[in-house]
């Protein structure tokens, strides 16, 4: 297994990925980490319940709904959601995923490990490293 660093120098070099709990409010965190992703240069997928379009593209209601299978699914939701979401990532066969602060548990993290997805869990948030997403543009 992976250190926390290894994953996230592995997981920000990944181009295509979807942030799940983004929401048409500019304050909050999965409509920031989309925004800053795209401007960084990511492909980067929205999927929130709000559905409907964000800055002219759309918001899709599930990974499943997705046209494209990203490398990189972001987590932004609460606990009890985030169980539902790394089981849609183990179904579609989605292999990495990062919790933000806020969205793990130990049994998200647990089930992560048991069905062979890596995870970022336990405080890095993605926000931190804008920097090095920039970087590689």
């Amino acid at each position: 297994m992976r250190s926390t660093t290894e994953l996230i120098e592995a997981f920000v070099n990944y181009r295509r990925w979807a942030v799940v709990g983004v929401s048409h409010n500019p304050s909050k965190f999965g409509h920031i980490i989309l925004n800053d992703l795209r401007r960084a240069g990511y492909d980067v997928q929205a999927v929130g319940r709000s559905g409907g379009m964000l800055d002219g593209a759309p918001i899709y209601p599930s990974l499943a709904a997705l046209p494209e299978r990203p490398e990189v699914v972001d987590v932004v939701v609460p606990p009890a959601q985030a169980e539902l979401i790394v089981r849609q990532c183990a179904e579609l066969g989605l292999q990495r995923v990062w919790l933000q602060p806020g969205a793990e548990s130990p049994a998200v993290v647990a089930f992560c490990r048991a069905n062979g997805i890596e995870v970022i869990a336990g405080g890095p948030c993605a926000m931190v490293h804008k920097r090095r997403w920039s970087s590689l543009g």
